[in-house]
């Protein structure tokens, strides 16, 4: 999918004054209406600026890239997850006649006449190892923008509404604009019901007849395992609320992960170390090592050498498949003390060695 900077032609670091000139000049340039016009251009520096224009989905962009809005490519107008032209909310109420333009041509409507999007939240949290190698299931409490349960998002007291009769249940009413290429008439949601096709019989009082309220939420989620220090997972729909019947945002969760001086990360396999004496080395053992199930048996074979890695199955990170391995360093550790007899069947080994 193309940058939205490439897109505009402008720097990382543009002021937003910049972008819009840009997008204005672009918008103008190529708008299908106008000789030379180039329709799916035009669509194109629109979802551009749809992420640059707006500074919360810039700072997403910024952060995670395309993933910031679900990811995939696709034709023209149709990428930055969602801001494309089918079924987008679209907020041009900062270009004048030029937003109404676009509302226009994408069903959205300029100025605000449109149906309500809320907000996305981010938000960090801290995992273990064990809950890295196993996966999570955590609760977390926000205080956010939520469904009004006094009218279960309706904005109508006792939930009671009536059709609107300012679009006769339609949710959108058709205008006629003029702007800089003539007049357009374009489809836009109901100033009244917001698109909804419904209205209070009487506002709800406790959301003022919005259907949202400022509450503290729990929110269950589901963490899968193997995740990196730093990775965000996002969660559809459990971010603010939106007004009037709107869709919700979304929630984007970092982890950072909690060091365990007992094991170190490769990549799904676990690395750990355990020392063994020279006699232990020689003759091979059975000797304990810690792992994140507890302590398990490992057979050393004789003859093994410092730094040699043994491998434990099954005691990694969760994989899908199964769980990937422990992989364990040995250090032998050579004795320091001797008395008199253990120097002498040292001395009586090397001999017979040779």
């Amino acid at each position: 999918m193309p940058d939205p900077y490439k897109i505009l032609g402008v720097e990382r670091g543009a002021t937003q004054e910049e972008i819009k000139k840009a997008f204005r000049k672009l918008a103008h340039k190529y708008h299908p209406d106008k000789e030379g016009g180039d329709e799916a251009k035009f669509k194109e520096i629109n979802s551009a600026y749809q992420v640059l224009g707006d500074e919360s989905k810039r700072q997403q962009y910024d952060q995670f890239g395309e993933a910031a809005f679900g990811g995939g490519g696709g034709a023209p107008g149709a990428g930055f997850g969602g801001f494309g032209a089918q079924g987008v909310n679209f907020d041009f109420g900062d270009l004048g006649d030029l937003g109404d333009i676009f509302g226009g041509m994408f069903g959205g409507g300029g100025r605000g006449r449109r149906r309500s999007q809320g907000q996305d939240i981010q938000t960090d949290m801290q995992l273990t190892f064990e809950e890295v190698v196993r996966g999570a299931e955590k609760e977390i409490t926000l205080r956010k923008t939520d469904t009004c349960d006094n009218c279960a998002g309706t904005g109508a007291k006792d939930g009671k509404t009536k059709t609107c009769t300012s679009c006769s249940g339609q949710g959108v009413k058709r205008v006629a604009r003029n702007t800089p290429f003539g007049q357009i008439a374009q489809t836009v949601a109901c100033d009244v019901c917001h698109g909804q096709g419904k209205e209070a019989e009487h506002a709800c009082g406790e959301c003022s007849g919005t259907g949202t309220v400022k509450k503290q939420s729990t929110i269950k989620i589901t963490l899968p395992p193997g995740m990196s220090d730093g990775e965000s997972v996002r969660v559809r729909g459990k971010g603010e609320a939106a007004p009037f019947g709107g869709e919700p945002g979304d929630l984007f969760i970092r982890v950072f992960i909690k060091d365990d001086a007992r094991f170190e990360r490769d990549g799904f396999d676990l690395r750990s170390s355990v020392t063994v004496g020279f006699t232990q080395a020689a003759l091979g053992d059975s000797v304990e090592v810690e792992t994140i199930d507890g302590k398990v048996k490992m057979k050393v074979p004789p003859g093994t050498q410092s730094g040699d890695v043994l491998s434990i199955k099954g005691k990694g990170i969760e994989t899908g498949r199964g769980r990937a391995n422990q992989l364990v360093t040995i250090f032998v550790v050579t004795p320091t003390k001797l008395n008199k007899k253990q120097k002498q069947l040292l001395q009586e080994l090397d001999l017979r060695e040779e």
